[in-house]
């Protein structure tokens, strides 16, 4: 039986690249996927089609360490109406219910604000990817279904507001994952008595990556037809992503043992947590986890 071979380079590395509106993030993915003709590619946390923002893609064994940028804060930049409440909580939905927001004021938001801070339960909402007995939710939510949805702790790390014009307010939130800014937009319309939704909402920075240099794909096109083999000069390493793990210089030696799937002792490493394995010559060879007896353990390898 033959072996079916990817289509495509073999490419390693990260982009940053900014979403822009309008289309889903995997649609994103496909595209930059073909610009850059790359067998492997993914993304490492959904954006809406009305967000923008900070997409990281990840190209062949930068795929392994998706799961620790799915888990990183992140940062995001929202602009609300308050008055008028959507079916999607964003203005892609249909208007369900106008109220008046004459008596909203400043100190009533500021109030709110600060009690949505810290860790709070959320209610996931029904257009979002999760998944009911393996339908996602958003499918059951077109046709009119809607089922109940256990709430989840999110921590909110900071929630301020940074300008309010009549009903629109710019706000700034910092958050753990698994948050959803639609729902603590919701929320807050909710506490404030003449509901909410997004108008605008811009990811900003995840994990290690605050306020990056963002590559667009009308770049990517341009570069493409001028000459295609300079794009890979815009991927990140795959250790940057990683950057908030401390790194450890291993020698050869122990550094086979660990690729062989071996726990080893290495002097003047860190007591807990994970951290960033390096050879001699400074490759990155993945992540390794410090064992209660203090060997370090391969975790996740390239």
């Amino acid at each position: 039986m033959s072996n079916r071979k990817r289509k495509g380079r073999v490419l390693n590395g990260l982009l940053l690249l900014d979403k822009p509106i309008g289309i889903s993030s995997n649609a994103a993915v496909q595209k930059v996927k073909r610009l850059f003709t790359a067998a492997k590619a993914g993304h490492t946390g959904t954006l809406d089609p009305l967000a923008t923002g900070l997409l990281i893609i990840c190209f062949g064994r930068a795929t392994k360490i998706s799961n620790y940028l799915l888990a990183a804060d992140k940062n995001y930049e929202v602009l609300l109406e308050l008055g008028v409440t959507t079916n999607t909580g964003d203005a892609d939905g249909e208007v369900l219910e106008r109220k008046g927001t004459s008596h909203v004021t400043d100190q009533e938001i500021h109030q709110n604000i600060h009690e949505l801070t810290g860790s709070i339960e959320q209610v996931p909402p029904m257009f979002s990817a999760l998944k009911y007995q393996g339908s996602r939710l958003y499918e059951l939510a077109r046709k009119g279904i809607e089922v109940e949805r256990p709430s989840r702790q999110v921590k909110i790390h900071r929630f301020e507001l940074l300008h309010r014009e009549a009903n629109f307010l710019r706000l700034r939130v910092h958050c753990s994952k698994g948050t959803y800014i639609r729902t603590l937009v919701e929320d807050l319309g909710e506490r404030l008595k003449c509901g909410a939704h997004v108008i605008e909402l811009r990811r900003t920075s995840v994990g290690p990556f605050v306020n990056p240099k963002l590559v667009t794909i009308s770049e990517l096109e341009d570069q493409a037809q001028i000459d295609p083999t300079l794009l890979d000069a815009v991927l990140m390493p795959i250790d940057s992503a990683l950057q908030d793990y401390p790194m450890l210089s291993i020698e050869q030696a122990l550094m086979e043992k660990i690729r062989h799937g071996q726990a080893v002792f290495v002097p003047k490493s860190p007591t807990n947590g994970l951290v960033r394995l390096y050879d001699a010559n400074d490759q990155f060879y993945g992540l390794g986890a410090v064992l209660e007896d203090g060997r370090i353990a391969p975790k996740c390898l390239n």
